[in-house]
C-alpha cells in the first residue's frame, strides 16, 4: 500500500509536469487550472490502474501449490467503469499441499484456504469438506476427531453440487 501511495504522488507530479510542458509549447495559452486538473487526472488513472493490477500481482506472488479457486469481482455506482470491466476485489486460494484425509473416511477432506481481499489482511482457514454429502464446514475450536476419523462438533453447511470450494477440495489428488 505504501508503494501505491508513492506511485500516486509521483503520477501527480508527472501529470502536472506534462501540463506545464504543454503550456510552454502553446506559449502559455492554457488556463491556470489546467495544472491541478492534470495532476488530479494522473492520480485517478494511477489509482484505477492499481485497483486492476492488484489481483494479478497478488496471485503471481502466491507460493507454489496455492491455487485460486474463487474470485469476487467488484462493480459499483461510484466507479462506473467497473460495469464495463469489473476488477477482482477478493479471492480464495486452496493450499493443495495441506490436504489431509483419513483412511477410514476418504470422502472427508481437510484443506487450508487463504482468503485475500484488496484492503484487508489475508485470512487462513481450515475447511472440512464432505465430498459424499455435498457439505463443508470451517474448523473451529470445538471440533473433535476420533480414531476412526469421525468428526463431532462441526457446523456443516449444505452446498450445491457446483460449489467451487467443495469441488476444489474433492478434486485434489490424494497422495500417500
Amino acid at each position: 500500500m505504501f508503494y501505491e501511495i508513492v506511485a500516486t504522488l509521483v503520477s501527480a507530479f508527472v501529470g502536472a509536469g506534462l501540463v506545464l510542458a504543454l503550456n510552454k509549447l502553446t506559449g502559455g495559452r492554457l488556463p491556470k487550472w489546467a495544472m491541478p486538473v492534470g495532476a488530479g487526472l494522473a492520480m485517478i488513472v494511477t489509482t484505477v490502474a492499481n485497483e486492476y493490477a492488484w489481483y494479478d500481482r497478488t496471485r503471481d506472488l502466491l507460493p507454489e501449490g496455492m491455487t485460486v479457486v474463487m474470485e469476487v469481482e467488484n462493480n459499483s455506482i461510484y466507479r462506473p467503469w467497473t460495469f464495463v470491466a469489473p476488477f477482482v476485489e477478493r479471492f480464495a486460494a486452496i493450499d493443495e499441499q495441506s490436504l489431509r484425509t483419513h483412511q477410514a473416511q476418504p470422502y472427508l477432506r481437510m484443506v487450508d484456504f487463504l482468503f485475500m481481499g484488496r484492503w484487508s489482511a489475508p485470512e487462513k482457514m481450515v475447511v472440512l469438506g464432505d465430498c459424499e454429502a455435498s457439505r463443508r464446514a470451517p474448523l473451529i475450536d470445538a471440533v473433535e476427531f476420533d480414531a476412526s476419523g469421525q468428526v463431532t462438533g462441526v457446523d456443516w453447511v449444505a452446498v450445491p453440487d457446483d460449489d467451487v470450494i467443495l469441488n476444489a477440495m474433492c478434486n485434489l489428488e490424494v497422495t500417500s
